[in-house]
């Protein structure tokens, strides 16, 4: 049994500053960090340091890029040999800002990611159709994306799509019927159905309105305030985990990491949705995106200690 993701990896190149700056407006940063991002390379860290098995399908560029994301992948025991190396494309690089409170904006440059396409999915069948959960965003092509979750799906494993980033278009319902669960923030949600969640109750409001549209089951992440799930099985709001966020960039993408490793080991989806709210929690406390993923010993410890995610 395996955690899959197809999707992409940048390398982040972040800033932290005491504040965000206004349009037009130069500020001084503390610091900056380079490292391994991108939703795709992010989930897949957050599933492996659980202790899941990964496989990875993704392209990365010819470039000075492409070797210190590898290995750092590497680092993370995340196999690289599905990551295809694009000779005609760059590596996605995303440029980020962070202020106070682990509030960000980002800017994202796709290069090869952009360019992942069917050859992509006939590289990585094999491992598709034995995955007990894919992991799916939409920062690569979504008729790629589809190709993947319809093979993991005629297989008889779980497709959890991370709607970001959100067309402003929306999603037609043959996507979100093409996914078992979508796990879109509140801004997401707001492009997906035209308004957006401000408390839990409007969470549960929005993830059965989603799944009115046609996906299976839906969790509505709304930040420090918690989430909400609704499915056939099962209805429930999930207060936040009590932490002190420093940086919240990846924190959805460890969420997602967390829930898939969560269902690959067999919990509901609502004991999966609680734990993967405390590694996303844990993440927002250390900077970096897939470097700010917790271990599966580090989430049962905050498990057992903290406060929320009633």
């Amino acid at each position: 049994m395996t955690v899959a993701v197809f999707g992409s990896i940048n390398i982040d190149v972040t800033a932290y500053l005491e504040r965000l700056p206004r349009p037009g407006e130069t500020l001084h940063g503390r610091e900056y960090k380079l490292g391994l991002g991108g939703k795709g390379a992010n989930q897949a860290v957050a599933a492996r340091k659980l202790g899941s098995t990964v496989a990875f399908i993704a392209r990365l560029g010819a470039d000075d890029f492409a070797k210190p994301a590898r290995r750092e992948l590497a680092s993370y025991d995340v196999e690289t040999q599905l990551v295809a190396e694009d000779r005609e494309g760059a590596t996605g690089i995303a440029i980020i800002n962070v202020g106070e409170g682990g509030e960000n904006y980002i800017s994202l440059i796709g290069g090869s990611n952009l360019r992942m396409d069917d050859s992509d999915v006939a590289r990585g069948r094999s491992e598709l159709e034995k995955a007990s959960v894919l992991l799916l965003q939409l920062e690569v092509p979504l008729q790629a994306t589809l190709a993947a979750a319809a093979v993991v799906k005629s297989h008889g494993g779980t497709v959890i799509l991370d709607p970001a980033p959100a067309p402003v278009q929306g999603l037609p319902p043959e996507v979100l019927k093409a996914v078992d669960i979508l796990t879109p923030n509140e801004t997401e949600t707001g492009l997906l159905l035209g308004w957006t969640p401000s408390t839990l109750d409007d969470g549960l409001k929005a993830a059965r309105e989603l799944r009115a549209k046609g996906v299976a089951s839906a969790i509505v992440k709304l930040g420090a305030k918690g989430l909400a799930v609704s499915s056939g099985e099962a209805e429930a709001t999930i207060s936040a985990f009590k932490v002190k966020a420093i940086d919240t960039v990846a924190a959805g993408d460890t969420f997602n990491g967390g829930l898939a490793h969560a269902l690959e080991q067999g919990l509901p989806l609502l004991e999966a949705a609680r734990y993967a709210s405390a590694c996303g929690a844990l993440s927002t406390t250390r900077k970096g995106a897939s470097a700010a993923a917790p271990t599966k010993a580090e989430v049962e410890e905050f498990l057992s200690s903290s406060e929320g995610g009633a």
